[in-house]
Formats: C-alpha cells, sequence, structure tokens
C-alpha cells in the first residue's frame, strides 16, 4: 500500500502516515518527495512524503478481529500481538471481551480459524495465527488435563475404553499429552472432524475370576464349585459353541477406528 502525507516538516508527514497506518514510522517505508524550502521570512511550502507499508499477517487479523467485534455490537474492541512459536497470539481485550469466548471456547476458535484464513490468503506460506481471551486458553487447559486424569481413572476401574465427546486438535492434544504421562494408560483419537473424539483406555489386567451367583441373603453361592456348578458350567460351554446363534447373525464386525489396540507408547493419532 502506497499513500503520499504531507506537512509543515518531513517528520510531522512521516507521524501522519503512521497514524493513518496504525502503526509505528519504523515498519514503513518513506520516500521524501519534497521539502520546504527557507525564506527570508522562514520556512516556504509544505513536506511531501510517499509512504509504503505492507500490513503483517497477524495485523491483517488482528484487524480483522476487530471489525468482526465492532459488527458484533463490541465497543472499543482491541488485539494485542505477541510472538509464539511458529506464529503469533492474538489477544483480545477490551470492554465485555469476555462476550466473544463462546460455550467451552466454540466462539473464539471460530473467530480463529476465520482469522487465519484471512491472514493466509495473500500467500502459499502459512502462519499460525492463535486467538485468546482474559486467558480463557490457560483455564481450559488445566479443565482438559483433570478430564483426562478422570477419564483414566474411570477406565482403569471399569476395565472399559472411555470416549470423550468430539474435540477440536488442540484441545485434543492437551488430552493426549495428559494421558501420557499416567502409567498403564493410552489414548488415541477416532472418527472424522468435526466428529474427531479421543480414547482412552489402560493396559493394566484387571485381577479377578469367576463370581458365584448371590443368593437371597446377599453371599456368594460357593456350592457353585459342586455339582450344580459343573453342570452350569457344562451348559455354558455348550451354548458357547453354538455358533450359529443369533448372536453371530447380528454382529457387526468392528471399523478400524475402533481398534483398542494400541498400547502405551503406541503412536498417538490427531
Amino acid at each position: 500500500m502506497k499513500q503520499v502525507f504531507t506537512g509543515k516538516t518531513v517528520e510531522e508527514a512521516k507521524a501522519l502516515a503512521a497514524q493513518t497506518f496504525k502503526t509505528d514510522v519504523e515498519k514503513i517505508t518513506f520516500t521524501v518527495l519534497e521539502e520546504p524550502k527557507k525564506g527570508l521570512f522562514g520556512m516556504k511550502g509544505e513536506a511531501k512524503v510517499e509512504a509504503e507499508y505492507e500490513k503483517s499477517k497477524p495485523e491483517i487479523a488482528a484487524d480483522y478481529i476487530v471489525s468482526v467485534m465492532e459488527s458484533m455490537g463490541f465497543e472499543n474492541p482491541t488485539v494485542e500481538i505477541s510472538e509464539i512459536e511458529g506464529g503469533s497470539l492474538l489477544e483480545i481485550k477490551g470492554e465485555g471481551a469476555e462476550g466473544i469466548i463462546g460455550r467451552r471456547g466454540e466462539t473464539l476458535d471460530s473467530l480463529q480459524y476465520l482469522a487465519s484464513l484471512v491472514a493466509n490468503r495473500a500467500d502459499k506460506n502459512y502462519y499460525r495465527i492463535a486467538t485468546d481471551c482474559c486467558g480463557f486458553r490457560a483455564k481450559r487447559k488445566v479443565q482438559l488435563e483433570e478430564l483426562a486424569r478422570k477419564m483414566v481413572a474411570k477406565a482403569k476401574r471399569t476395565g472399559r475404553t472411555v470416549a470423550l465427546e468430539p474435540m477440536n486438535p488442540y484441545e485434543r492434544r492437551i488430552i493426549h499429552a495428559a494421558v501420557s504421562e499416567i502409567e498403564n494408560a493410552s489414548s488415541r483419537s477416532v472418527g472424522e472432524e468435526p466428529y474427531r473424539k479421543v480414547l482412552i483406555s489402560t493396559t493394566e489386567r484387571r485381577e479377578g475370576g469367576y463370581r458365584g451367583r448371590r443368593n437371597d441373603h446377599g453371599n456368594g453361592d460357593r456350592r457353585n464349585n459342586g455339582r450344580k456348578g459343573g453342570r452350569r458350567r457344562e451348559e455354558f460351554k455348550a451354548r458357547s459353541l453354538d455358533i450359529s446363534s443369533s448372536f453371530e447373525k447380528d454382529y457387526k464386525k468392528p471399523k478400524p477406528e475402533d481398534d483398542m489396540g494400541a498400547g502405551l507408547y503406541s503412536k498417538i493419532e490427531f
């Protein structure tokens, strides 16, 4: 973007350009076209400079976020840009800004996605754009880590794989990282976006064997070791060998994503 600015002095023209572009003077490239001339009674004429400025991708994303929030009725929203690994973090601030977070951060995630598209549409070099508001990301991370620990405990208690609700890739990574720090626990992602979810399972072996039927007094029926128990086991074995039962006809083979064979040190899929 190029634009010509005038002022009483060159410095004044440059300051006007920085104010117009809403950035620092150091980020603008200037070409001085005219300078005031000295006369008998002082300086004559005006200074004229050509200012060239290209917004960075974080600035493009920040401007987009501000425009969207203003359209939604937020008053004087601001965006503070800071560098993070592989990109920039855009911290949304302003009165009532927490209203942009949404349920479990869904609105904030959507705004982040759109801002990233707008910032990266100019070229093919992807630049990471992350958004946050009122420290929501840090709070959500703590909640997800606690959820992961609870679900691991449930998997170990029941001996069954536990399925979490669908999450975005960022939240799934937090779950996977938390589970990887727990002994005898594993996790993997299954499904397609936006319904992709995490499965948590345990590699522990549950202790325990055959339990007799409880009698009227709430005690285990120890007589199953005798003649009656032996007959029942024989009957159960016979039924197990009947592979032509209606159960087999209705049985559906598990899909590949339902395979629970991933171990503790297996590859984690996001």
